[in-house]
């Protein structure tokens, strides 16, 4: 058997925006009148970390007892970020590179991702991702907003592609995004952008960065 594409997740994966949904998250909870110090928004953003906007959503308005409407918090969330992300976005560093090794091995790629339609949009116009993914960009619209850790995105994906889900490689960054690719039969390499290792430990591997993924030894044992 042997790979014929690498399926990428995007947050955290793809691009620094890790401190775009947490500030996201502290003006939406702040802007309900609840003050937590920094030590608390960073245990509470790491009880975050990939997450749906939905699963996010619902903790804030569980865990902080919110009288609003879980859509109407979502919505919110979403505006507020899609207003940073359309400036406050860059490549995680390293992917630029990778991606250019992956194309001269003749592989396929595609992002599969949970974000919404609002934030693809802002992140493929932002970083002109159609230069390096073509059509084969994918948000949780396609797959009827079932999230990760379903399979289901990566599984779209790799259909969209026309090849079989264990002749992908798939690349992310949370627990929850590990799980989906595993899930769906894929080869997974868990990227440690986030520095928790212990939530990437279903990976079959976990590299620091981009520079740490040797795609020749991969390949090979394919």
């Amino acid at each position: 058997m042997k790979y014929k594409a690498l399926i990428f997740d995007m947050d955290g994966t793809i691009i620094n925006s890790e401190h775009i949904w947490q500030q996201a998250t502290r003006d939406l909870i702040e802007s309900k009148g609840i003050n937590l110090s920094d030590k608390e928004h960073e245990l509470f953003n790491q009880q975050l970390k990939g997450l749906a906007i939905r699963g996010s959503c619902s903790i804030i308005k569980e865990q902080h007892n919110l009288p609003h409407d879980l859509e109407e918090l979502m919505r919110e969330k979403k505006q507020r970020a899609f207003d940073l992300y359309k400036h406050g976005i860059t490549f995680i560093e390293g992917f630029q590179d990778f991606h250019k090794k992956v194309l001269s091995h003749n592989l396929k790629t595609a992002i599969a991702t949970s974000a919404d339609d609002m934030t693809l949009h802002a992140a493929t116009h932002a970083l002109h991702l159609r230069n390096y993914f073509g059509e084969h960009i994918y948000g949780i619209s396609c797959v009827n907003d079932v999230y990760k850790p379903a399979p289901d995105i990566y599984l779209y994906a790799a259909n969209k592609l026309g090849i079989h889900p264990w002749e992908c490689i798939a690349i992310e960054d949370s627990h929850f995004g590990v799980k989906a690719a595993v899930s769906a039969g894929m080869f997974c390499i868990g990227i440690n952008t986030s520095k928790n290792r212990n939530a990437l430990k279903e990976a079959n591997i976990i590299v620091e960065g981009y520079d740490e993924i040797s795609l020749p030894n991969l390949l090979k044992g394919s």
